[in-house]
């Protein structure tokens, strides 16, 4: 497996309308900003709000945009001499960021919970562009986009930058991730990947009458295993939260170029 770090890099130089261009990713990835729980509990908001599938004429083809980027970024991975396989046992593959990231690199193989096994768009809407199929198939089984797009955000946003899988860590992830894609791909890039995480940990059913965040102890809190998951919508994250978002990570100054 070759360094996961100059692959990242090479991709992006080569692609100068890409925001990580010509900028060192390695500073990019290791900034670690504590979590906003303001900004988590507005995208959990947004993202209860937002119906099953945008009216925005423009989502689709950022969908698109998003499924021709992600099947080039899984050129890269597999040109790193990572293999991808489907995970044929029982659960998940990883039961932790640990697990995923020392296996990673341990081995050169992830491992993909498959979209037809219940993940992501098989409880969405019917049509959603990620349930269709990539034309990848891999150790005879055929991926779908979003198991291309899920292992691409696993290799370079969890096992590259080292990021968890909470909150923190996948606000981490994706502002790593998102300097690999094309900035008009950025709302639909968020709504898939801290849309649904800001919903599980700061959604309507994290709260109490008053609004307050319920913590473990409280009346009506309801453990993470116990917890809804949402359904994969077809929507972008647009307004002020990119640019919001990117705040976390960078002064003012920083936002425009970069988001």
């Amino acid at each position: 497996m070759t360094d996961l770090a100059d692959a990242a890099q090479r991709y992006v130089d080569r692609r100068p309308w890409l925001p990580g261009s010509g900028r060192p990713l390695d500073r990019l990835r290791a900034l670690d900003p504590p979590t906003d729980e303001g900004l988590c509990a507005d995208i959990a908001d947004a993202y209860e709000a937002a119906p099953a599938v945008s009216d925005d004429p423009a989502v689709p083809r950022l969908y698109r945009r998003l499924k021709a980027e992600s099947l080039e970024q899984f050129d890269a991975v597999r040109s790193a001499g990572i293999r991808v396989l489907p995970w044929r046992g029982e659960g998940q593959p990883y039961q932790t960021s640990r697990h995923l990231i020392e296996g990673v690199t341990r081995t050169g193989t992830l491992h993909v919970f498959l979209t037809s096994a219940g993940h992501g768009p098989a409880c969405a809407p019917a049509g959603h562009p990620m349930a269709e199929p990539s034309g990848i198939v891999s150790d005879g089984v055929p991926l779908a986009h979003n198991d291309v797009f899920r292992a691409v955000h696993d290799v370079f946003g969890h096992v590259l930058p080292g990021a968890g899988f909470g909150p923190r860590g996948e606000f981490r992830a994706t502002w790593s991730h998102l300097q690999m894609y094309s900035p008009s791909t950025h709302p639909v890039l968020l709504a898939e990947q801290i849309g649904q995480i800001c919903w599980f940990f700061f959604g309507p059913h994290t709260r109490g009458p008053d609004g307050r965040r319920l913590r473990p102890g409280d009346d009506g809190y309801v453990p993470p295993a116990r917890r809804p998951y949402p359904v994969q919508k077809v929507i972008g994250l647009g307004g002020q939260i990119p640019a919001r978002f990117a705040r976390t990570f960078n002064s003012p100054s920083d936002v425009q170029e970069l988001v």
